[in-house]
């Protein structure tokens, strides 16, 4: 096993372990461990909400999730001799959930998937689905079921929602200037257009006194992705992917974590991959003035790796960039093209017994592919969801004798 350089305990808050992690992006968080070009080493990661989610049959926990803590990332790490303007090679070697230890928390054997409400962060389809759910995950070797969603079971692409290296301090400037110019245009909105930075609950790692002060009072909150990396939830960053990172500061400060079993393309449900906590292995170099060599004036490159389920027959759903509801056509818009591409397979899986609400949680953890399949053709863009039909237990496929709904139980509620 390589070295462990950032150990979590998962029974205790990330708040609390003995080096702790952070939950805002920072230049100035101090490094928690060093590691060199070409070495490989192991990052112990919390679920991304600090395990503010239980393993139970209520959704109280999803509706009532306090976004100011996430993400919990483990690091920073320090890379030596690294500089502003190379490349960080950042090979996954390993990833998997947590070790048996004694506790119950996410990545132990288990883990969950959330539609988040409206009221507090949304999804894709909030405006359809405005209310929390929650499906809870068993983990059986490389496959996941859920009591919330029978008659499914799939293997996952197992892989980090979120790492990224420390912004600039005037790359930092410019992502809350930009962000909260954007907030302006429409304050009221709900969910909010996006997260200015706040204090409340912040995390930051080893620093103290009014370092620490400043810190969560500039920080960026992790929700989104940006130049640097961040939360690209991009599923087949997985085993075997090597990832090119911009490097904005001295010893490029890389962290990360929020740690997905399994994710459909574009986490539509915002909480919408099994989350878990767990471990990756990396291995790191360096491309000296590897920026300016490649063109990577921003947002990292990187190689899928060759670890991913076999599924080679789909059921495919199309969807153009018009609003059905409204009747109302977009101009090659592929964000409401793939919205109804989303919305038809939830209306087709709901004849086969399930509710929108299981429909819609499936499709945000099922390893679903999603494709801009047009984006030429003026007025409509189109958009594509591939669905693995052998994920199902039953026939999925359209035939003469048609769809033979049963009792799918139900989702997590609230109360």
């Amino acid at each position: 096993m390589p070295e462990v350089v950032f150990s979590i305990d998962q029974t205790r808050s990330m708040r609390d372990q003995r080096v702790r992690g952070h939950n805002r992006w920072h230049p100035d968080i101090p490094v928690a461990a060093m590691v060199r070009s070409g070495q490989e080493f192991r990052v112990e990661c919390r679920d991304w909400t600090d395990a503010q989610i239980g393993n139970n049959d209520s959704a109280n926990d999803v509706r009532d999730i306090d976004l100011s803590l996430p993400h919990m990332l483990s690091g920073p790490i320090g890379v030596e001799g690294a500089e502003p303007g190379d490349l960080l090679v950042v090979d996954i070697l390993d990833i998997g959930p947590v070790p048996q230890q004694t506790g119950d928390f996410p990545g132990q054997g288990w883990g969950y998937t959330g539609i988040f409400a409206k009221a507090n962060g949304g999804g894709f389809l909030t405006d359809y689905f405005p209310d929390a759910y929650k499906a809870v995950w068993d983990f059986h070797g490389q496959s996941a079921t859920s009591r919330h969603l029978p008659g499914v079971r799939y293997t996952g692409i197992t892989h980090p929602g979120l790492f990224g290296t420390a912004p600039s301090q005037a790359l930092l400037d410019s992502w809350n200037r930009r962000e909260q110019a954007l907030i302006d245009t429409d304050r009221d909105r709900v969910p909010p257009l996006a997260l200015p930075p706040l204090a409340e609950n912040a995390v930051v790692g080893q620093a103290s006194g009014k370092d620490a002060e400043r810190i969560a009072r500039e920080g960026a909150r992790t929700v989104p992705p940006r130049e640097h990396g961040g939360n690209q939830d991009i599923k087949n960053f997985s085993r075997g992917s090597r990832v090119f990172y911009p490097v904005y500061v001295k010893d490029a400060k890389l962290s990360g974590g929020d740690l997905h079993f399994s994710q459909g393309d574009g986490e539509i449900t915002f909480c919408g991959a099994i989350e878990m906590g767990g471990f990756i292995d990396l291995r790191v170099e360096l491309i000296k003035g590897g920026m300016e060599k490649y063109g990577v004036t921003t947002n990292p490159i990187f190689m899928p790796g060759n670890v991913e389920p076999r599924y080679s027959e789909f059921l495919s759903f199309t969807g153009i960039s018009v609003d059905h509801d409204t009747d109302t056509n977009y101009y090659m818009d592929a964000t409401i093209a793939y919205r109804r591409a989303c919305l038809n397979a939830i209306e087709y899986l709901k004849k086969f017994g399930y509710s929108g609400e299981q429909a819609y949680l499936l499709l945000g953890s099922a390893p679903i592919e999603g494709r801009i399949s047009g984006i030429v053709d003026i007025p409509n863009a189109c958009c594509t969801l591939y669905l693995p039909t052998a994920i199902f237990d039953f026939d999925v496929r359209p035939n003469a004798g048609g769809p033979k709904s049963t009792d799918r139980g139900r989702a997590a509620l609230t109360s």
